[in-house]
Order: C-alpha cells, then sequence, then structure tokens
C-alpha cells in the first residue's frame, strides 16, 4: 500500500505490455479510444479484454456522471475514500482533484489525504468518509449506523445507493490497477496520459 497522496499529477506504469496501436485489434483499439482515459496504459492494458472495459466504461460514467442523485462532489469523495484506504496513488490524486473542484472544498481533500480517513471532517463529509471507509475495509463493516449517520446529515436512500455505488466500484478498480502495475512520478514519457487527465480536469472545472 502507498503512503504517498496527493492532489498533483500521477502517472502509472503496467507491469506487462499494453495494448498499442501497432498492436490492438479494432475491437481492442475501439475500446480504449472511447474509455475514460483512450492514452493511458491503465485503459489499454485492458482493452486485450475488450468487453470487459467497455462494461466498465459505461458503468463508470453510468455512476459518476449521471444527473440527479447525489451531487458529483460527494461521489468524487466517496471515490477519494476508497483510493486513499486502498493506497492508490493515481485514482487518489485523480479524485481529490474532481472532489476539490465540484464541492468546493479543497482543505477537507487534503486532510483526507494527508490525515486519512479517521481524521475529523465536518458532518456531511464525516459521514460519507466514515461509511466509505468502512464499506471499502470490508463490506461487512458497513452497517446500520453508517445508514443512520448519512440520513442524519441529509441523503435520502438514493443518495446513499449513490454513495455505495461509488464506493463499490472504486474498491474494485483500485484493486484491480493495483494488481496490474505501478504508481510513479510522471515523466516525458507520460505525457499522453497527463493529457487525458488534464482533459478530463478541465471538463470538470466547466461545470
Amino acid at each position: 500500500m502507498s503512503g504517498h497522496f496527493t492532489m498533483e499529477e500521477r502517472a502509472w506504469h503496467a507491469w506487462i505490455e499494453a495494448a498499442a496501436p501497432e498492436t490492438a485489434s479494432e475491437r481492442q483499439r475501439e475500446a480504449y479510444e472511447t474509455s475514460v482515459w483512450p492514452n493511458s496504459p491503465y485503459f489499454r492494458l485492458l482493452a486485450w479484454h475488450p468487453a470487459s472495459l467497455a462494461a466498465r466504461t459505461r458503468l463508470d460514467r453510468a455512476i459518476f456522471l449521471t444527473r440527479g442523485g447525489l451531487p458529483r462532489g460527494d461521489r468524487e469523495l466517496a471515490a477519494t475514500v476508497a483510493s486513499r484506504v486502498n493506497g492508490c496513488e493515481l485514482c487518489a490524486s485523480v479524485h481529490a482533484r474532481f472532489t476539490a473542484t465540484f464541492s468546493k472544498d479543497e482543505a477537507t481533500v487534503l486532510r483526507l489525504l494527508q490525515q486519512g480517513p479517521e481524521a475529523d471532517f465536518a458532518d456531511r463529509a464525516g459521514a460519507i468518509v466514515s461509511a466509505v471507509a468502512a464499506l471499502t475495509r470490508s463490506p461487512s463493516a458497513f452497517g446500520a449506523h453508517h445508514v443512520r449517520a448519512l440520513r442524519d446529515v441529509g441523503l435520502d436512500d438514493a443518495d446513499i445507493s449513490d454513495v455505495i455505488q461509488a464506493t463499490a466500484f472504486f474498491a474494485w478498480a483500485n484493486r484491480l490497477m493495483l494488481s496490474l502495475g505501478s504508481p510513479a512520478a510522471p515523466g516525458a514519457a507520460d505525457e499522453d496520459a497527463l493529457g487525458d487527465q488534464r482533459a478530463n480536469d478541465a471538463i470538470a472545472a466547466e461545470r
């Protein structure tokens, strides 16, 4: 598990060869080109099984880009907490930036990254952080008291379902990423992948 968490850009390097324009089939190229980050070695690695990547992309967008329901900032907070608990540097950095953008609360994000989910947070953020951390560590640790705490800060059942879905998605996605490669400080070879991050950051900032 990593101990380096930051809102700054992070790179990720695959341990095995990822699909590339010269090695991928047409279906594999389509899968990574329509993914969240077409130039990411992670998504290009997943493209070796294009049906799985396509399903992942649809699920990601359905959970995080849907309109209505839990505010986007809270969904991104859930993703950040799960990534922080699992030790996934890249996902933590990406979703920390999204959380700060959508919630306008960079101080809470920095406290989470630096001190972990055990830190003190305001009521709404604290209830979400506590629930997500428990669910990420072990589903059986998530209990009725977490649901009550979420309701007490204004979340209804549909909102709580959104918290659970965002958490479950990243509890799985982090572990997959951590088993296929490792985070790294960005270098010249990572510019295309970083370009995907910057493009998504820019889109978020415009909303």
